[in-house]
This record gives C-alpha cells, structure tokens and sequence, in this order.
C-alpha cells in the first residue's frame, strides 16, 4: 500500500507539472511548491513553533481561531501555516498572524524529512480532512504530537473499511482528535481509537468573533431604512439569483433585497442586471435615490459577514450547484437561512432545518411560500430566527477546549 501510495503521490505531482502551463490553479501549485523547498533551506524560528496545515480556505476558517487564540495567550509561540490547495494559500499568503505561510510540499518521505526538521515544530495541527501518510509517521518518529482540529468521520471512508488496516497507521500518529459529533468518535472507538474528544467545529467559534467584530456600513444602512423585510442573499450563483429576482418581481413588493454575488466580475454583475426591472444599484456605484431602490448589488469582496445583520432573512447559494456556501457566518445574527437542496454534505445545515432555522428549498414556487410564511407570521419568523441564532451559540466553544487541553 506505501508504495501505490508513494506511485499516486508522484503521478498526481507529475500530472500537476504536466497541466501546468495551461491551468492557473495548477501553474500556482507547482510554482508554489518549489518555492516552499526552496524556503525551508533558509527557514528561521527562534522559540517555541506551532505548526497548522490546512487543505484550503474553508479548513483556514476552522484553525484559524486556534492561531488566535495561540497568538493571544501565548504570545512565545510561532506559527508556521501551511495550504494544499491555491485557493487557500493565495487568499491567506499575507495572514499577519502566522510567522510563515506556504504551500505543503509533495507528501514524500524526503520531504517531510526537510519540512520538520526546517521548522522544529513542538506541536502540530492538522485541520478536518487532512492525512498525509509520510508527513504523519515522521512527526511520530520524533515525538512530535498532532491533533486533529473539528474532524469529520463518515462510514465510507478507507479508515472504516474492510481493507482499511494501511490506513487506520494514519490515524495512530494522532495524539488526538478533537471530532465536531458523536457519530464521528463512535466510528473512531469502533475499529479501536479512543484517543479522541467530542469537542464541535471551530467554525462556530470564528463566526461568533466575526459577528462581534463586524463593521458598521453606512451605505447598507441608508439603503435598508426602516424596511423590515430585508433579505441578504450571500455567495449567489445564477440559479439563486434567478429564484431571488423572481420572487421580487412577483411577490415581493415590499421587500428588499442585498445580493453578494459568488463571482464578482463584470460579466456577471451585468448579468444580474439585465434580469432587473426594480431600481437597483451597484455597492461601487452609488446613485443618489438610494433608498427608492429595491436591490443593491454588491460587487466588492470581505463585506458579506457584515452585511447580514442588515437582514431580515438570508439566502446561501451554492445549493443548485456543488454545495452550498457558509450558512453560519448568517445564522449567528439569529437570522433563518435559505438554501438550495444540494445541502445534505453540511452538517450545519442539516442540523438547522432539524431546529427550525434553516429551509431548504427545490424551486422558485417553494422559495415564495416559504417567504410568504415568515413574512405573514412574525412570530413565525420570530421563533425561526431565534432557532438559528441559539444554534450556533450552543454549538460554540470547541476552540477553548482544545486550547485548555493542548496547552
């Protein structure tokens, strides 16, 4: 099995370095893994160093409030970052926080040779999905302890199978995992690990300082008013927009509506636009009647967690799609959510329908009842949105106990 491993990682190395220089995402990966061995000749830590892999952006958003946490109370500590995936490290390159950021080299014996011994970690944290089989047996050959920050187990998963004793090898380097539920530590105690702790999902966490933290944005606020029937719909692909627009259109007359579409480029905002016939404007583009408005379109990046507390209600797209986006950065205004019916991968979506605070829906038509009833009902609304909000509080607290532990 190592070595089919060891094949798979130099075929998919070598299929990188093919693709490159017709992929973007590939020509960053390549490019960003030679700088990385490149980096770790002339690597410089002086004091104690912590080191957090994480596979992409969304797995960033779950470490993230340990590094806060570790920079807050234990200032000593350096934090070494490492991405997989380009839509991780090209977003968070910069991440003040973290004292080097890089992408995680090829999982090779040499490598993970050169890469621990460069950084000397004292600790290791390795965030929800991630388990590079020669990365994890050298930090257990020196001792170093891992953990494994908001994991998710599912039944299908190698560990789990009839063939999976290689590896379950992967698992035994982990000094513990810190799992987001039950079911996740039931599957782990059945073949034997009982190293772990039902400890959530650190996401909750970071939302709830977002929440905290968010800024005041005056031209949301002048656009709202005083209507009480605001929908935020965050993160939209065009099969969201098309149900939104059209719920405006015909049902509703005394609603408005913010959209923060997932693309942002112009083809797409234009696009937007000629589906609207209902004043609008643009966030970059600001008119004069801002509040004789019914849509406003924001086209600029990093204002959406601030943007929902101006709402009502709120859409998450993605749900006609892949998947959908974030439901909590929404839900912890104590805001009910929308969704599309690709959802059943997310947990936290499932669990807020279970609650009462999330709706997910198959078409327009279920969309516009939906709105109908918690418009015409405020208590209604009032018990939704509450749901919501009480959900994600309950759920919070996961880094504090991983950090009370580790440390």
């Amino acid at each position: 099995m190592t070595l089919i491993y060891n094949i798979g990682i130099a075929l998919y190395s070598f299929l990188i370095g093919l693709v490159s220089p017709f992929n973007q995402k590939a020509k960053l990966l390549k490019n960003g893994r030679k700088e990385s061995l490149k980096l770790l000749k002339s690597i410089s830590l002086q004091g104690p160093v912590v080191w957090i892999h994480a596979a992409s952006l969304g797995e960033f958003e779950q470490g993230r409030p340990i590094i806060e946490a570790l920079k807050k109370d234990y200032p000593q500590y350096k934090v070494v970052l490492t991405f997989f995936s380009p839509s991780g490290y090209e977003v968070r390159k910069n991440y003040d926080l973290a004292d080097y950021v890089f992408y995680l080299p090829a999982d090779t014996k040499r490598n993970a040779k050169k890469l621990i011994d460069a950084i000397n970690s004292e600790k290791v944290f390795f965030i929800k999905y991630e388990f590079w089989y020669h990365y994890l047996n050298a930090l257990k050959r020196k001792n170093i302890p891992v953990y494994g920050v908001s994991m998710i187990f599912r039944e299908k998963q190698s560990f789990f199978q009839w063939y999976g004793g290689w590896f379950k090898k992967m698992l035994n380097c982990f000094a513990k995992f810190y799992v987001q539920d039950e079911t996740s530590g039931q599957l782990l105690s059945g073949i034997g690990v009982e190293n772990y702790s039902v400890a959530g999902d650190t996401r909750f966490d970071r939302v709830r300082d977002i929440a905290k933290a968010s800024a005041e944005i005056d031209l949301v606020d002048r656009f709202v008013g005083d209507c009480n029937k605001v929908i935020v719909a965050g993160s939209t692909w065009a099969p969201d927009e098309d149900i939104l627009l059209e719920y405006l259109e015909k049902e509703g007359q005394d609603v408005k509506l913010v959209i923060a579409p997932h693309e942002i480029h112009e083809s797409h905002i234009k696009q937007i636009e000629s589906k609207l016939s209902v004043p609008y404007f643009r966030y970059t583009k600001q008119v004069e009647n801002i509040t004789d408005c019914r849509v406003l379109i924001i086209d600029t990046i990093g204002m959406l967690s601030s943007i929902y507390k101006y709402g009502q209600v709120a859409y998450i797209g993605g749900g006609f799609g892949v998947g959908i986006h974030n439901t909590l950065e929404a839900a912890t205004y104590s805001m009910p959510v929308f969704f599309g019916p690709n959802y059943k991968k997310f947990r936290e979506a499932r669990d807020l329908i279970e609650v009462g605070g999330g709706f997910s829906i198959q078409n327009g038509s279920e969309f516009q009842i939906g709105m109908g009833q918690l418009w015409a009902d405020e208590e209604y609304l009032k018990d939704a949105s509450l749901k919501a909000g009480q959900y994600v509080n309950k759920m919070c607290g996961a880094t504090r106990k991983i950090m009370d532990e580790v440390f």
